[in-house]
């Protein structure tokens, strides 16, 4: 009696184990999901590789899935967005071009210019 105790709890521990494992590995996969991470299906295919390379890649998923965030996205910006930045840069350009023909107006001199219709339209 004592020995098919012992052999149920052997297959018991061992299938615990085994789907712990598993559960183990979809951490990073469901922080991804949770963060809406625009890796999410390389992040759980990853952690399945990760099964057979011993746990190898485990802490990297980890890491990769904590990276991304839907408020912020990776962090590495400064708050301004690419749009705003670009309108910025077209500003400037413009004035500057307002300044260069009037120094032309002024000195009489007009420089030989290619000519820019240049709109924004390049993002």
């Amino acid at each position: 009696m004592l020995d098919y105790f012992a052999l149920g709890l052997l297959v018991f521990v061992g299938l615990v184990l085994f789907y712990g494992i598993i559960l183990l590995h979809d951490i990073p996969y469901e922080i991804a999901v949770h963060r809406n991470h625009p890796h999410q299906d390389a992040i759980h295919a990853t952690g399945w590789v990760s099964l057979f390379t011993l746990h190898a890649l485990w802490p990297f998923l980890w890491i990769w899935a904590m990276a991304y965030r839907e408020d912020r996205g990776w962090g590495f910006s400064d708050g301004h967005s690419a749009k705003s930045h670009v309108v910025h840069l077209e500003q400037q350009v413009a004035e500057l071009q307002g300044r260069i023909e009037r120094l032309e107006a002024a000195t009489g001199t007009p420089q030989n210019r290619v000519p820019t219709d240049n709109l924004g339209e390049g993002i």
